[in-house]
């Protein structure tokens, strides 16, 4: 991206509105129709007792790069562009990211267990990768029932959109 000017700062406002009213962690640019390498990222600073969604710190990187990952953990993941489904894949406990704030400064996010997951979901996205194209065969899709949705939000702490 060449320059972060008003539009962009626009869509990045709008990205975490639709992330915020959809209870989603995370929400990469081209889920909403932009060809853009941006992703924002509202994930709780403690996944035993999250805040309103609204009251969680965004993380936006623009160009963002993984330049680290290390180990692995099987977790339960979903997402807005897959609604009403989940699945358990393999995800970094740990996780480094590099790009540009909203503002143009580059920043560095060093992330773990549910932030790392969020930092590789949006980064794949921006690529062009659903977390349903790293399973084997669509049978691994779980079906989310609508009180488990009410009830934990579906895209809030471990299933989330990431």
């Amino acid at each position: 991206m060449a320059k972060i000017d008003a539009s962009i700062q626009k869509l990045i406002d709008d990205m975490i509105d639709t992330m915020r009213a959809a209870g989603g962690v995370g929400l990469a640019a081209p889920q909403v129709g932009r060809p853009l390498r941006i992703i924002v990222i509202g994930v709780p600073p403690s996944e035993a007792d999250p805040p309103r969604v609204e009251e969680r710190e965004v993380i936006v990187l623009i160009n963002p790069q993984i330049v680290r990952r290390s180990g692995q953990r099987q977790v339960e993941e979903g997402c807005l562009s897959v609604p009403g489904y989940w699945a358990e894949l393999t995800r970094s406990v740990k996780v480094v990211a590099r790009g540009l704030d909203r503002e143009g400064r580059e920043v560095r996010i060093k992330g773990e267990n549910l932030l790392a997951q969020a930092l590789e979901h949006e980064f794949d996205h921006i690529n062009g990768v659903l977390y349903i194209d790293y399973l084997e065969s669509l049978d691994q899709l779980v079906k989310t029932e609508p009180e488990q949705e009410e009830e934990s939000g579906l895209f809030e702490a471990a299933r989330a959109d990431l």
